[in-house]
């Protein structure tokens, strides 16, 4: 069930990602994110997320350490790293822990639950089950582009929020490993919500990583 329109809602605090990255990915589930980048609202609830350690991790972009495209990741929790990807799509995540940690969520689906006609007009012919399957497509339908990089998503007047939710029950969360990685193919910290047609599919990562890999 949406929002209402037109209600001020309280964002999630950024307690809430001042935590282990796992606990973050797990709880985003069933959370709404909420943008109305281009004056325009529109709010998904997440069903798809994919979790990234940091510099501890050699999947996550941090993994090498600080540079001019990751900066974000390594500031503060509860702020939107959002890059650029094969040339034309954009990818958002959320950061989670201390400053400096660099770890993240990837926000990979949702269920597009208010602004469904301006979904609709931005992403013309493809079937409302679609309007947010996969990383790209969510932030399509968000309207999210390089501009909202660094964005906190815990301010209260901010163009990008995370909404509290009925969370999602633990019987219903899945995890697995994460899609297109090509290194800790074996790590499970994707989780989705079972059986809901949101959830991106599943594609294993091939043996060469190519440039502008989803992963962070």
């Amino acid at each position: 069930m949406g929002h209402r329109v037109g209600v001020v809602l309280t964002p999630v605090p950024r307690q809430f990602y001042d935590r282990a990255v796992l606990d973050v990915a797990r709880d985003l589930l069933g959370a709404v994110l909420e943008s109305s980048q281009g004056g325009e609202l529109v709010r998904i609830r997440l069903t798809e997320v994919e979790a990234y350690g940091g510099m501890a991790d050699p999947a996550s972009h941090a993994f090498r350490g600080p540079s001019p495209r990751n900066r974000t990741m390594f500031g503060p929790p509860g702020h939107a790293y959002v890059y650029f990807t094969y040339g034309m799509h954009f990818c958002m995540n959320l950061v989670t822990g201390a400053p400096g940690t660099a770890a993240a969520v990837l926000l990979r689906a949702g269920t597009v639950v208010d602004g469904v006609e301006v979904v609709a007009r931005r992403r013309p012919g493809i079937r409302p089950r679609d309007f947010a399957r996969g990383p790209a497509r969510l932030t399509r339908a968000l309207g999210v582009d390089l501009t909202a990089d660094g964005a906190d998503v815990c301010a209260a007047g901010g163009s990008l929020r995370v909404l509290p939710s009925v969370p999602v029950a633990e019987g219903a969360v899945r995890s697995g490993p994460r899609v297109g990685v090509t290194v800790a193919t074996d790590v499970p910290w994707r989780f989705w919500v079972a059986d809901d047609d949101s959830v991106s599919p599943y594609r294993a990562g091939g043996s060469r990583r190519r440039r502008g890999s989803t992963r962070v």
